[in-house]
């Protein structure tokens, strides 16, 4: 048996003996039966990974398994929050309130490249450093493409919020000339 086969055969000794109960214990810790396979699949393709077998390869199975278990339920709240809230932002609502129809049309008339930081900035809670490594871009550049979007942003919502101010005094406008109208002799 060669030194790979070797390697691979205790990790399909431990599966064997412990799958069962693993998915079990994922069960135990809030996941459905699909999330705990996936969990166990990530688990033990890590175990083969390895280099060498740990020392207590029953413990240490034990143990990276409930830590990805416990990382998938903590990323799949966060994964569902971040995806209701941009639901609640990017697909159309009846109930939206005129200021943020406003603020996500402003938002999508900014430029590709300044919206991707913005978004990235605010709901993926991604610092300059991780967008600049993610868009292979300077930290400087990054940073700028975020100011002048906030600035682009807050001059379209300014705009906005003029115009309604402007109809609205013409509707007081309008009003104020008929009721003069309505007093005249």
């Amino acid at each position: 048996m060669s030194e790979a086969q070797a390697h691979n055969r205790w990790c399909e000794d431990l599966y064997h003996a412990k799958a069962a109960l693993l998915l079990l214990y994922g069960r135990a810790l809030g996941l459905s039966h699909n999330e705990a396979e996936d969990v166990l699949q990530e688990t033990f393709e890590a175990l083969l990974r390895a280099a060498q077998p740990p020392e207590q390869p029953e413990h240490y199975c034990l143990r990276s398994f409930r830590n990805r278990a416990l990382n998938y339920r903590r990323n799949m709240w966060r994964r569902l929050t971040r995806e209701l809230e941009s639901k609640r932002w990017f697909e159309p609502s009846p109930t939206r309130e005129p200021e943020e129809r406003a603020a996500i049309h402003a938002l999508t008339t900014l430029p590709r490249e300044q919206r991707e930081v913005i978004v990235l900035k605010i709901w993926h809670r991604y610092t300059f450093q991780q967008i600049s490594q993610l868009l292979e871009l300077s930290p400087n550049t990054v940073a700028g493409r975020y100011r002048y979007g906030l600035v682009r942003l807050k001059s379209a919502l300014k705009g906005i919020n003029d115009e309604n101010s402007r109809s609205l005094r013409a509707t007081v406008g309008r009003l104020d000339s008929a009721s003069t109208i309505c007093e005249s002799p």
